[in-house]
């Protein structure tokens, strides 16, 4: 079959691959001028099945309430004449109960160990340098009542098969010498020794260049203005490089994906969530940090690229707004220069800010809605890199008549 796959971020990219393999011709959509260029750019670049927990928890209303008081919130929350975001907000809360907080996150982690078992594979077959380190993600804590809090926490996920490994405050630096100047400010850690990290962007990009080596297409620079639709089906993309027919569709457009849906008469739960990063070169920096870590009590992540840094952090509701300043970094670079003094030289860092593409649940919208050519695969949040690979084998797989190598109740778009 000849598929359009809508989007060239991880997901879309990812998808027209495992797509590929199957034997259909793919062509790609997307409006910018390269693949991999909205929120899989940025991102924290943590493959990371350890951080499956959903954020519509118990604890969720309270901070988003505090959150308009308080600016120094991690998760910020800023009224806004749009009627979407209040209905999604509600759509959140009402996610944010024990039962369905565990439920979700336990659905979220089944997809996203499934997904790095297909990242395995793939990177085992095609051989792509992405500037991945294998060497685990370092959760640490501030305080011992904060690390027993995370724990207990934890035992959600390691009930589901996620491994874990308490460590002191002495083992943490011994894991990672370069945190000795902040040793006193970390009492412990959770390591998940599986997870890993590694440059989004990069990988994709490599990806997308095999696509095309293998005879896919990739049309950049096109924007998607509609779907023509005939008798419950999907016939045409229509672009302003003009129209794109195929026999199947993918809806893998993130942020933008219900804008598109809402022309078609579907109401797609997804709402962006603003997300902010530093891109740090570490040049001559003689203490960079060896492995990823979290800062639990601040919410910054910390990644190492070969020869930069990555540190993510805050989640804003900010519509379509991707637009930064410099005072929205400074919280974020203070804490990687406190646990990493000579990590990276921080005078040269980039500023990015880019939208995920969030629902109530945190789970991404996989499978058929209302029209039986078109696929959906989007809402993935905030660790799409992280789901992205499952989810496009389980899109290939839907496409093909085949039933998923993972359950897929909870986790079909419905």
């Amino acid at each position: 079959m000849r598929i359009v796959v809508l989007g060239g971020g991880v997901v879309g990219v990812t998808t027209a691959y495992q797509l590929q393999r199957d034997g259909h011709d793919v062509v790609i959509i997307e409006r910018r001028s390269e693949v991999a260029s909205g929120a899989s750019f940025g991102n924290a670049g943590m493959i990371a099945p350890g951080h499956s927990f959903v954020w519509s928890s118990p604890r969720a209303p309270l901070i988003l309430a505090k959150s308009l008081l308080l600016k120094d919130q991690a998760l910020r929350f800023r009224l806004a004449a749009d009627p979407r975001l209040y209905a999604w907000t509600w759509g959140f809360i009402r996610e944010c109960t024990a039962a369905k907080a565990r439920r979700n996150t336990l659905l979220k982690h089944r997809l996203a160990a499934y997904s790095q078992t297909v990242l395995d594979r793939v990177v085992a077959e095609e051989g792509i340098d992405y500037d991945r380190n294998p060497r685990g993600i370092l959760y640490f804590y501030r305080s011992q009542k904060a690390l027993d809090a995370g724990i207990e926490h934890m035992k959600l996920l390691e009930s589901d098969g996620q491994a874990i490994k308490v460590l002191s405050r002495d083992q943490v630096v011994a894991l990672e010498p370069n945190l000795a100047h902040a040793r006193e400010k970390i009492a412990g850690a959770i390591l998940c020794p599986t997870d890993e990290t590694g440059d989004c962007a990069k990988f994709t990009r490599a990806l997308a260049a095999l696509v095309v080596k293998r005879g896919g297409a990739i049309v950049t620079g096109a924007t998607v203005s509609g779907l023509a639709i005939d008798g419950g089906r999907v016939t045409q993309t229509l672009t302003d490089r003009g129209p794109f027919s195929g026999d199947a569709y993918v809806l893998a457009l993130g942020a933008e994906s219900p804008i598109l849906a809402r022309e078609l008469g579907l109401r797609l739960p997804i709402y962006p969530i603003k997300g902010y990063s530093l891109t740090i070169p570490i040049g001559a920096a003689k203490s960079p940090p060896g492995i990823a870590c979290l800062d639990e009590h601040n919410l910054v992540a910390i990644s190492r690229f070969n020869d930069r840094l990555r540190v993510t952090a805050t989640a804003e509701f900010a519509a379509y707004d991707a637009s930064h300043k410099p005072s929205d970094f400074a919280f974020m670079q203070q804490v990687t220069q406190e646990l990493f003094p000579d990590g990276a030289e921080y005078d040269r860092a980039e500023m990015w800010a880019g939208l995920r593409p969030m629902t109530p649940t945190n789970l991404p919208l996989i499978g058929q809605r209302q029209f039986e050519n078109l696929i959906l695969n989007c809402g993935h949040g905030h660790i799409g890199w992280t789901m992205s690979h499952g989810s496009a084998r389980i899109a290939a797989d839907l496409i093909a008549g085949r039933a998923p190598a993972i359950p897929m109740d909870g986790l079909m778009a419905a």
